[in-house]
């Protein structure tokens, strides 16, 4: 089966959890700007909200994933893991 031709550079990849976060950011503080107007305010809060909880859960998957594959590279690590 084929790759796809086109990938995100290892750099912006590993950037993309934190460019929702600090864009998340950045709309919840835009959201407390428009505190005056109550339903624009509302919907940049909660899209800043999402932002953030997307990209952190982003970042704990990718730990996550990292972790049990270098957990399967080494079946050492599995076994020691249950016995304690």
């Amino acid at each position: 089966m084929e790759r796809p031709g086109r990938q995100l550079s290892r750099p912006l990849y590993e950037g993309l959890p934190w460019i929702y976060m600090g864009a998340g950011v950045l709309a919840v503080l835009g959201s407390y700007l428009l505190a005056t107007h109550a339903l624009p305010s509302l919907i940049v809060g909660l899209a800043g909200v999402l932002g953030v909880l997307g990209g952190f859960v982003v970042l704990l998957r990718r730990r996550d994933y990292r972790a049990l594959r270098s957990q399967y590279a080494d079946p050492d690590s599995l076994s020691s893991r249950d016995d304690g």
